[in-house]
């Protein structure tokens, strides 16, 4: 009884975290993230708003909070701020310079919040955590890449193949893949070939966004790969 009590404490102050972000979710969404009922998910937010939450529901649309209000700042427990620790470490040994600058600063903020205790513990853990990966060429595009892909604009690159050829591209952004060889790897709509290729980010030697946006690709990650075995 108490496990479960607590499982649906977290799962609470999950949902208001999700809720905050003001995008609207279905009841069917939040039941198949937490995996739980659509009923236990009616019941949650009924419990969420009898304690003062003002959770704005539009029919079939879904619920969102209410425009102005803010939670309090988030917390982590000591497993979730081991669990950051490991990640940064994974991101510091990838070969992207944006990602890891990126990742740097966002921890600095989240370390803030850690408690003293907890921040002291993760602190201790990163000084006993190191990942060894081969050695890759390094790419310097990644997070300007995961802009323009969420944005919607084209991007045109200067990329060098293979067989060191040099091509001017102009690209749809459709995808980011992370290689076995720890190569991050570009998939989007090439209007030179007037098809989906994908570019390896270590082999783009200039990139530049454009003010040009595009309609968002309709085919899915999972269609994608089903199309490459056809």
């Amino acid at each position: 009884m108490v496990d479960a009590e607590t499982k649906r404490l977290s799962r609470l102050v999950a949902i208001q975290t999700i809720l905050q972000t003001k995008q609207l979710i279905t009841a069917t969404e939040l039941a198949s993230r937490f995996a739980v009922s659509v009923r236990t998910i009616y019941r949650d937010i009924k419990t969420l708003e009898s304690a003062g939450i003002p959770i704005l529901t539009e029919e079939g649309r879904g619920y969102a909070l209410v425009e102005g209000y803010r939670l309090p700042p988030v917390s982590f427990t000591q497993t979730e701020a081991n669990a950051l620790i490991t990640v940064e470490q994974l991101v510091q040994a990838q070969q992207d310079t944006s990602l890891a600058q990126a990742y740097s600063q966002a921890m600095i903020k989240l370390k803030a919040v850690l408690r003293s205790p907890t921040q002291e513990k993760a602190n201790f853990l990163a000084s006993r955590l190191k990942v060894y990966v081969n050695d890759q060429p390094e790419s310097r595009y990644l997070a300007t890449l995961q802009n323009a892909l969420t944005s919607f604009h084209r991007v045109r690159i200067d990329y060098r193949a293979a067989s060191e050829e040099l091509t001017c591209r102009t690209l749809e952004p459709f995808a980011l893949l992370m290689s076995t060889q720890e190569n991050w790897l570009l998939v989007a709509w090439c209007g030179l070939r007037g098809a989906y290729r994908i570019f390896r980010l270590d082999r783009i030697e200039q990139l530049e966004v454009l003010d040009e946006t595009f309609v968002p690709h309709p085919l899915t990650l999972k269609q994608y790969f089903e199309s490459l075995s056809e």
